[in-house]
């Protein structure tokens, strides 16, 4: 047994040795030139190929300019027109016709980073900051196109304009933005018509209304107008003709809810289900178009619902003429009797806050509807 011992630890340092002398062996031998050359190109072959692929990827572009090709990798650079802005609401705005839920499944399934890094949907902006677009199945809306005439007339209907506001007077029957079967609105013209990649609606008014409308030039401006809207400090008052004699002096005080018909269409009406709504209204005429009373109402609406001026009249038993939503079929044939061929509604005046002092703003009736409302306005 002592024998087999000794020879067992014999073997075992003889297997050591030669292990140590072959590692010695392989660490002074030189390489072989053949494949220090092969390494060499190798290596080379690595660094063209890295250096090509760098090559391929996406550019980083100005988040102002729109997204040409959704079909690759975007990169957008933050500018001070999108500083302080939410992800989800700046892409919104970049993926025209992609659903809210769809964007958020891309937030968090990492196809949207900022700077780098995962993001959530609430994460705010920084100028500078460089947000990453995957590439996505979404069509490219081709820029409109715009006539000379209708881009002068825009132009010629600003009622005022500094370096971060625009106030313009509004035809009836254009809508504001683009969307639900309009290849283009007022925000769209103008931005054409101006040459300006960022102008942005601090509100909306009805296609079929016409009168004031604000639009910011900057996304401070926009910010600071929205507070204000919030908190009820700019002051707005239109102008309406409606059926039949309205009582002087009345507030309006009736909750407002939106519904939708069977076709799509999007209504609202008086629902105590529905959002607390006011509007004060002043008789500024009454008088006859022919045999068809009819009232010249100033209407101020302290709440901003869709429709609510509209609603609110009706429901007190005098819509608005031209109103095609919510007048009685026998009162919009009388009316269409008596020549009116438009929703008689205009936003006349608004008050904005601004700097140290308080801006008011007025747009005359348009002359269709003064030829009906005559001297008495």
């Amino acid at each position: 047994m002592l024998n087999y011992t000794k020879t067992f630890a014999k073997r075992l340092q003889k297997n050591v040795k030669t292990m140590k002398n072959l590692q010695k062996k392989r660490q002074k031998a030189p390489s072989h030139p053949h494949f220090a050359q092969k390494s060499s190109q190798m290596s080379g072959q690595q660094g063209k190929f890295h250096h090509k692929k760098s090559t391929k990827q996406a550019q980083v572009q100005s988040a102002d300019a729109a997204i040409r090709d959704f079909t690759q990798v975007n990169f957008l650079s933050v500018t001070d027109n999108q500083h302080g802005q939410r992800i989800d609401n700046f892409l919104l705005a970049r993926l025209k016709g992609l659903p809210r839920s769809h964007l958020y499944k891309l937030i968090r399934a990492d196809e949207i980073r900022i700077n780098g890094k995962r993001c959530k949907a609430h994460d705010k902006l920084c100028a500078g900051d460089v947000v990453r677009i995957a590439p996505l199945r979404l069509g490219v809306s081709k820029e409109p196109v715009i006539s000379q005439t209708l881009a002068q007339g825009l132009l010629a209907r600003i009622v005022y304009e500094d370096d971060g506001l625009i106030v313009l007077n509004k035809p009836h029957g254009m809508a504001v933005h683009g969307g639900s079967g309009e290849s283009f609105g007022v925000i769209e013209a103008m931005r054409i018509a101006t040459g300006k990649k960022y102008l942005e609606l601090v509100h909306r008014i009805d296609k079929d209304t016409s009168g004031l409308l604000l639009i910011a030039k900057k996304r401070t401006t926009l910010k600071m107008l929205q507070a204000h809207f919030r908190d009820k400090t700019i002051q707005k008052q239109y102008l309406c003709l409606v059926h039949g004699m309205v009582e002087q002096g009345q507030m309006i005080d009736k909750p407002l809810l939106k519904y939708t018909l069977a076709n799509g269409e999007r209504r609202v009406k008086v629902d105590k289900q529905g959002k607390p709504s006011q509007t004060k209204i002043e008789v500024l005429a009454t008088f006859w178009l022919d045999d068809m009373a009819v009232s010249l109402v100033k209407a101020s609406p302290l709440t901003g619902r869709t429709h609510q001026i509209r609603v609110h009249m009706a429901s007190i038993g005098h819509a608005l003429l031209g109103d095609d939503k919510y007048q009685q079929q026998a009162q919009a044939q009388t009316a269409a009797q008596k020549g009116v061929r438009r929703l008689c509604l205009h936003a006349w005046q608004i008050a904005v806050p601004m700097d140290t002092q308080t801006k008011q703003f007025t747009a005359d009736l348009p002359e269709d509807l003064q030829q009906l409302v005559g001297e008495r306005f």
